[in-house]
C-alpha cells in the first residue's frame, strides 16, 4: 500500500527485523494483564452479583436480559445472589431489589422518579420525553400526570362502573360471533375488546375500528418489549429494526387520525359536556401552548393501550385461577348473588364485595402481569445500608417480593393471604409514592365491574389440561401468555341459578 512494506517487517539497511518480537509480545501481554487487573479492581462492587471478569461479566449479564426477558433475568439473579444484586444492562450498572424495605424506600422516594431504557428505543415508541409511562423528563412528566389524574379520578371514576357493565354486557351479547366451531372463545381477545371499548368510551369518545386498533396495539406492545433495552447498534441495522419502527409508527398514525377526528367533533359541538374527557382536555392544553402535538398524541396512545396491555391479561389470569379453584368461584358467585338480588350491577356497592376483592388482590400477588418496575437514581442515596450512586439503574422485583415475605402462604394461591389487612409495604401491585400507577383505583373498579358482569352470566372452562402453569408464558416487560391457535380458548357456559359453580368446572 503506497509502497509500504507489510507491518510484520521493516527493512533497516540490509536487515529485515521482526517489529513484533517475542519479547515485545510478552511485554504487551503483561501490560494488558495489569490493565485488566486494575480495571477489574475498579469494578468490584460491595453489592453481590456476577463477577466483572475483565468485561465479560457485563456482556453475559446483559445477554441474559436480552434473551430471557427482563422479568425472567431479574428472578434468576435475585434467586442466585439474594435480595440485592448488581448486574449490567447495556454497560450500565443496575441494581435489582426484592426486599420489601428496600422496594418501599425506592417507591416512596423522590430520588427515583425517572426511569431508564434505551434512548433510541424509547424514541421509536414515542416515550422519550413524552407521555407518562417512561417519560424521564420529570418536570414534563409531572405536568402530564395532572391530566391523567383528573381523568382517572373524580367524575371519570364515577362513570366507570356503568360503562364497564354496559360494555361487558354488549360484548357478551355478541359472544356467538367470537365462538368457533368447537364452541370455544378466544377469551383473551374478548377481554381486550371489552377493555379497549371501555377506554375509548371513557377517555376518547370517537368511532373506531376495534379489531384493527387491537391488532396495532399488540404489535406496538411487542415492539416496546423488543426495543426497550436494546443496544444502540440494533437501531442501525435496518433489516432488524425497521419492522419494529413501522409497528410503532402505525399505532401513532392511528392515534393521530383519531385525534384529528376528535378535533372535528369538538369544533362541530355547540356545547361541550361539563365533564370534559381526557382527549378534549389535552387538545385544549395543546391549543393553549401547554403541551406539544406529539405529547398529546403519546398521552392518548398510552391511555388507550394501558388496559389492553395489562388489565385484560390480568383478567385472563384470574379466569384461569377461578377454574383451578372452584371453591373460590363458588364463594364469589354466592357473594355476588346476595348483592345483585337487591341492586343491578351498575348500582351495587363494589366495596362490599370482600371475597371478590381478596380474590383480585391474591391474583395480582400470585400471578401478576407486571411484576417489576424500572427506575433511575437521580441523587446519591443509601438503601438498606447499601450506597446507591446517582445515575444507577434500579429494578424493583415486586413479584418476587410478594412471594418471599409476610404472607402466610407466599408460594400458594390462597385467599387466606388476605384474611388480615396487609401493610402496604408488603403488597405493591400498583406501586406507591410519586411515581405510583396513576390508574390504580380505576383499574380495581374496572376489574370488579367486568368480573361481576361476566361471572353473573357465565362460568368459563379452559380446554382439557390447560392451567396457568401449563400455558407457555414470557416474562420480559410483563408476563404474557404465548398466544397460539387453541391454548387460550375457553368455553363460556351460561350460568344457572340452581347449579353451583363447582359442578360446572369440568374442562373440555
Amino acid at each position: 500500500m503506497n509502497g509500504m512494506l507489510p507491518l510484520e517487517t521493516l527493512t533497516v539497511g540490509p536487515m529485515v527485523v521482526d517489529t513484533v518480537s517475542e519479547v515485545t509480545v510478552l511485554l504487551l501481554l503483561l501490560l494488558l494483564l495489569l490493565f485488566v487487573t486494575a480495571w477489574s479492581q475498579t469494578h468490584r462492587s460491595h453489592i453481590p452479583g456476577p463477577s466483572f471478569w475483565a468485561g465479560l461479566g457485563p456482556i453475559l449479564s446483559y445477554s441474559r436480559f436480552i434473551w430471557t426477558g427482563i422479568g425472567t433475568a431479574c428472578n434468576y439473579y435475585n434467586n442466585k445472589y439474594g435480595s440485592i444484586v448488581r448486574v449490567w444492562i447495556n454497560g450500565e450498572e443496575t441494581v435489582i431489589l426484592s426486599k420489601s424495605s428496600a422496594v418501599y424506600h425506592v417507591l416512596r422516594s423522590a430520588h427515583y422518579t425517572a426511569r431508564f431504557g434505551s434512548k433510541p428505543g424509547l424514541e421509536c415508541i414515542g416515550m422519550e420525553g413524552k407521555g407518562i409511562i417512561f417519560n424521564s423528563d420529570v418536570q414534563l412528566w409531572k405536568k402530564v400526570r395532572t391530566y391523567f389524574s383528573k381523568a382517572l379520578t373524580g367524575p371519570g371514576l364515577q362513570r366507570t362502573v356503568g360503562i364497564c357493565v354496559s360494555s361487558t354486557a354488549k360484548h357478551l351479547d355478541r359472544l356467538q360471533e367470537m365462538t368457533d366451531s368447537s364452541g370455544h372463545v378466544d377469551s383473551l381477545n374478548l377481554l381486550r375488546a371489552v377493555v379497549v371499548d371501555i377506554s375509548n368510551r371513557l377517555f376518547l369518545r370517537v368511532p373506531l375500528d376495534e379489531k384493527d386498533l387491537l391488532m396495532k396495539i399488540q404489535k406496538y406492545f411487542e415492539t416496546w418489549q423488543i426495543v426497550l433495552i436494546k443496544p444502540d447498534i440494533f437501531f442501525k441495522i435496518g433489516w432488524l429494526y425497521n419492522k419494529h419502527k413501522r409497528a410503532a409508527q402505525e399505532l401513532q398514525d392511528v392515534m393521530e387520525s383519531l385525534l384529528e377526528l376528535k378535533r372535528k367533533i369538538i369544533n362541530k359541538s355547540e356545547k361541550l359536556d361539563d365533564d370534559l374527557d381526557f382527549a378534549t382536555e389535552l387538545i385544549f392544553a395543546q391549543n393553549h401552548g401547554e403541551l406539544s402535538a406529539d405529547n398529546v398524541r403519546q398521552c392518548v396512545l398510552e391511555m388507550v393501550i394501558a388496559a389492553p396491555d395489562t388489565l385484560s391479561i390480568s383478567l385472563f389470569f384470574m379466569l384461569m385461577l377461578l377454574k383451578q379453584n372452584p371453591d373460590v368461584e363458588q364463594r364469589i358467585v354466592e357473594e355476588m348473588n346476595t348483592v345483585l338480588s337487591e341492586k343491578g350491577a351498575e348500582n351495587i356497592d363494589y366495596q362490599s364485595l370482600k371475597v371478590l376483592e381478596s380474590f383480585i388482590n391474591e391474583s395480582l400477588r400470585f400471578h401478576p402481569v407486571v411484576d417489576f418496575t424500572m427506575r433511575k437514581a437521580l441523587e446519591d442515596d443509601t438503601v438498606d445500608g447499601t450506597k446507591i450512586i446517582k445515575g444507577t439503574n434500579i429494578i424493583l422485583n415486586i413479584g418476587l417480593m410478594h412471594k418471599t415475605e409476610f404472607f402466610p402462604k407466599p408460594k400458594e394461591f390462597s385467599l387466606t393471604n388476605f384474611d388480615k389487612t396487609v401493610p402496604s409495604r408488603f403488597f405493591q401491585p400498583f406501586g406507591c409514592g410519586p411515581r405510583s400507577c396513576v390508574g390504580k383505583h380505576i383499574a380495581m373498579v374496572m376489574m370488579k365491574a367486568i368480573l361481576v358482569t361476566l361471572l353473573s352470566r357465565y362460568t368459563v372452562c379452559p380446554r382439557q389440561g390447560c392451567t396457568l402453569s401449563s400455558i407457555r408464558q414470557t416474562n420480559n416487560l410483563s408476563q404474557q401468555p404465548v398466544e397460539d391457535e387453541h391454548s387460550l380458548a375457553m368455553r363460556f357456559i351460561p350460568r344457572t341459578t340452581t347449579q353451583p359453580p363447582h359442578s360446572q368446572h369440568r374442562q373440555y
